[in-house]
């Protein structure tokens, strides 16, 4: 009876599989297509002798791959050593570098080595995971229980379950998994790491995080990917080989309901934070942050889109204060706690990565690999770094232009109309023979100050002359040190800062439009003495946007300098408009008539 049962429902089987809607198959089709198209960009993680395992993905053709902090710390598969080996599908093992780090975020960046010179890999494409909804499919792909024991990953199913989640630090570590997706595709051990894709084969967060079943480590039908927006924002952090910090804005916020209405009130401020000069003050309420609104998505939204963005960017504010609405830019400060106290104006590091263990790399990977206190591998930095500086020279080269820097024009200081001069020379001392670069301004033909920046025993206030510019003299000798002499002119504290947006200026008279103002810039930072400056160069063609000099860090705000209208004189592109900006107020605007940078 049984064997005929078994009969009736096979023959009813099959006679169903004839009557398959064609739009199944269709999509049957088109996923498996999708499966063919990103498999090949899959990559399993090992540690060097192939202990352990974990996943990555590929996203550029020159073998940049993508996987979780976890994954390359010790005790994990790389040990916490700066290389590891990494397999594709086509069986080929290759050599891998540590590149950048995000310990907060849990992703980390590697560089596979291609076998010959020229050699391409295959990659996946970013996709947007802002636009995922829950009730998408998705597809996890890796090396689950270290079964691609061949390279070929595993291929799992299922659906987001859920969008902008957040998930607290585990313990006492600063791991935080913030607006990330939640998925009922089966994640496992060794899934680290690897890509989650939507059913166009793009790539739209990375795996990391698993619900177990408390008597196993097997998968409960939830698990977490780190969103590829929030990674975005990091990578060019990570492609300047940084050991890269995530946001904290210094202020508190608690949520409470008032009249059935939600509101996500400010509690505390720091004294030093950049929030509290831009006119957050206790009691405000929050209510929109970086462009998300935040009055109904509780302290957990607010986190959420906190945590997506690196320490030092400016994002928009908008707030409340005694029932006035008010949109600001905030600087960011950071999460991770610094080796040195940035308030003691010795120079900040960043918790560095633990010192490799182990026998040493392979010949090909030492040659890519450099420690440095701070960075996750300053040999990528420093490539991004001339990389930069290479494109900046193609518009104009300054090198070695030490001699005497002009920059004179007609505009406005202070509101009032006005002829303004700076001069950066070469002077001898008082004793006749010690040469300092002395900056000199002169407004309406009479000379008002001059600066020696590298003068020991100088005040705060000698180094923010002119009063009201927050230190334009010092800016602009920064400016000539980095156009003439690059990383000569600041010894080692001269890097690549990863990617952030800059703001051009708002015109006068107008209500700021903080997405028509943002460029996407590329950052140098420097410190000369005790001032740091963050150098802004166009992401499309190179060109110097501003920076941002700092005379007093952390407890005051920068000098701004916005840099506009290049024309060509002596075959460079020069500045013709030039802002300064500090605080809340534009200290100058100057048109230039006359800019020379003399060789020496």
């Amino acid at each position: 009876m049984k064997s005929c049962i078994a009969i009736i429902l096979l023959g009813a089987a099959l006679a169903a599989a004839d009557d398959v809607h064609p739009d199944v198959l269709k999509a049957e089709a088109q996923r498996v297509a999708a499966i063919e198209k990103v498999r090949p960009a899959v990559v399993a993680v090992f540690a060097p002798g192939g202990q352990g395992g974990g996943s990555g993905v590929l996203i550029d053709a020159d073998g940049y791959a993508l996987t979780n902090w976890h994954v390359v710390a010790g005790p994990g598969p790389a040990g916490g050593r700066p290389y590891m080996q990494c397999g594709l599908s086509d069986g080929v093992l290759y050599d891998a570098v540590l590149v950048g780090l995000d310990k907060v975020g849990d992703v980390a960046l590697v560089k596979l080595l291609p076998k010959k010179d020229g050699d391409k890999f295959p990659f996946a494409k970013l996709g947007d995971s802002d636009k995922l909804r829950a009730g998408d499919w998705s597809m996890a792909m890796g090396n689950p229980f270290l079964l691609a024991t061949d390279f070929t990953p595993t291929v799992t199913f299922g659906m987001v379950s859920g969008v902008h989640r957040y998930q607290h630090p585990e313990g006492r570590g600063l791991l935080e998994y913030t607006d990330c997706i939640q998925v009922d595709t089966s994640i496992n051990p060794g899934n680290s790491g690897g890509p989650l894709f939507n059913m166009d084969g793009e790539l739209v967060g990375i795996n990391g995080r698993i619900m177990f079943e408390k008597r196993a480590r097997v998968n409960v039908g939830v698990g977490f990917a780190i969103s590829i927006n929030q990674i975005k924002n990091f990578l060019g952090h990570l492609r300047a080989g940084l050991d890269t910090d995530h946001a904290s804005t210094g202020f508190l916020v608690q949520e409470r309901s008032e009249e059935g209405a939600a509101r996500m009130m400010v509690t505390t401020v720091l004294e030093e934070c950049d929030a509290r000069r831009r006119g957050v003050e206790p009691g405000d309420d929050l209510l929109s942050f970086a462009g998300r609104p935040l009055q109904d998505n509780g302290v957990n939204g607010y986190k959420n889109v906190l945590g997506i963005y690196p320490r030092g960017w400016r994002v928009p504010l908008v707030f409340r204060h005694e029932n006035e609405r008010r949109e600001t830019l905030v600087r960011l400060m950071g999460v991770i706690r610094r080796d040195l106290d940035e308030e003691s104006g010795n120079k900040p590091q960043p918790n560095a990565p633990a010192v490799p263990q182990g026998p040493p790399p392979p010949p090909a990977v030492a040659k890519v690999y450099q420690a440095k206190p701070g960075f996750a591998n300053f040999y990528f930095n420093k490539a991004e770094r001339d990389r930069l500086l290479k494109t900046f020279r193609s518009h104009g080269d300054f090198s070695g232009r030490t001699g005497e820097w002009v920059i004179a024009g007609e505009g406005e200081v202070k509101g009032k109309k006005t002829t303004v001069k700076f001069v950066l020379r070469d002077e001898k001392g008082a004793d006749g023979k010690d040469v300092h670069t002395v900056a000199r301004f002169s407004l309406g033909g009479v000379e008002l100050y001059d600066l020696d920046p590298l003068k020991s025993g100088q005040t705060t206030t000698d180094l923010k002359n002119p009063p009201g510019s927050g230190g334009v003299l010092a800016a602009l000798f920064q400016y000539r040190q980095l156009l003439a002499l690059g990383d000569k002119g600041f010894g080692s504290d001269f890097h690549h800062g990863g990617w952030e947006p800059f703001y051009t200026p708002t015109p006068d008279g107008q209500k700021p439009d903080f997405v028509k103002q943002r460029v996407d810039a590329e950052v140098i930072a420097t410190r000369l003495g005790a001032v740091p400056a963050k150098w802004y160069f166009s992401r499309a063609d190179g060109t110097l946007l501003g920076a941002e000099v700092s005379v007093v860090e952390r407890e005051d705000d920068p000098c701004e300098l916005y840099f506009s209208d290049y024309k060509k004189v002596d075959g460079r592109l020069l500045p013709h408009t030039i802002e300064v900006r500090y605080g809340k107020e534009r200290y100058a605007l100057l048109k230039v008539n006359t800019f020379t940078a003399a060789a020496k």
